[in-house]
């Protein structure tokens, strides 16, 4: 499996349930989440992508504790299976 098989099944989920997943380039900031989604109601988080078993570098690392500290949710998704939960949890915050 493959990290974009993942990003893939993020993306549907995403939009079934009316959202969106904007891919970010971020010149000049390395180390920031791979996507930001966008999710009706307002809701919204940024979403590392990442091959199965495979974590996030040092400097992603320090832009999510960044993020977080900013008071945004961050996830970290390395399993298809993961894809839903985070979906769901950006809708019930």
């Amino acid at each position: 499996m493959r990290e974009r098989e993942i990003e893939r099944r993020l993306g549907r989920q995403v939009k079934d349930l009316g959202g969106v997943s904007v891919k970010l380039a971020c010149p000049g900031m390395d180390g920031m989440p791979d996507r930001l989604v966008l999710m009706p109601g307002g809701k919204m988080a940024f979403v590392e992508l990442k091959a199965p078993g495979m974590k996030p570098r040092a400097l992603q690392e320090a832009r999510h504790r960044m993020l977080r500290g900013l008071g945004f949710r961050v996830y970290v998704l390395d399993d298809p299976e993961m894809t839903g939960e985070a979906v769901d949890e950006i809708l019930r915050a």
